[in-house]
């Protein structure tokens, strides 16, 4: 959860964002490792999600917050993620960018849904310091496990499973049902596990879109 209240009323706490961030545009990310141009750019989209929200707090949910510059996209009705947030080398960028236009396509790693949050209690969550290089892939592993062990990733019903919709919104990234079961199992406790495997059904999909504020 984010305490934004506090965040915002903070002008210290508010200029250190904006510091973070104005540092990570000055970067260039095409010249990293691997590793840390993953930790780069989830770390770029967290931070720019976050000031999205402070700078429109208070608000339900981020998708309150409508796009701007989208022109006619319905998708701008619906969400900041349209909105150029950022210039990374000289090229403005949305969230939808780094996520859709770069992360997906650079790193085609299904955890990469575990690393960025979009300000939402249906998220994955955000962590309190920032994904380094050195601990990545253990960092990534233990966000999905928290995030498949929780309801709002897995919950085995009697009708089958519940996931969240991360898991419809970006089926191609996980791979047909047997992949997805798969990397459900992967991840799961040996309860949690166990229980999967009793059923072969996906019941439905759900996403709570409710504001990740502290104090909800």
């Amino acid at each position: 959860r984010v305490d934004y209240a506090r965040w915002r009323a903070n002008a210290a706490d508010r200029a250190a964002l904006t510091a973070y961030i104005d540092a990570l545009q000055r970067e260039r990310p095409s010249t990293l490792a691997r590793a840390d141009a993953f930790a780069y750019w989830a770390n770029l989209y967290n931070a720019a999600t976050v000031d999205v929200i402070l700078a429109r707090y208070p608000v339900r949910s981020i998708r309150d917050i409508r796009s701007e510059g989208a022109g006619f996209n319905p998708k701008a009705l619906i969400g900041p993620w349209l909105t150029k947030v950022v210039t990374v080398e000289g090229r403005r960028l949305s969230l939808d960018e780094i996520e859709n236009a770069i992360l997906r396509v650079q790193f085609k790693d299904p955890r990469l849904h575990y690393a960025l949050n979009c300000a939402s209690i249906g998220c994955p969550n955000l962590m309190a310091r920032a994904w380094r290089a050195a601990t990545l892939e253990a960092d990534l592993d233990a966000a999905a496990r928290l995030y498949v062990n929780h309801p709002r990733g897995v919950t085995v019903t009697a009708n089958g499973l519940r996931l969240s919709s991360i898991y419809d919104w970006y089926a191609s990234d996980f791979g047909n049902t047997a992949q997805l079961r798969a990397h459900l199992l992967r991840y799961a406790t040996p309860n949690l596990a166990t229980r999967i495997r009793a059923t072969n059904r996906i019941a439905g999909y759900d996403y709570d879109w409710t504001l990740n504020a502290n104090g909800r």
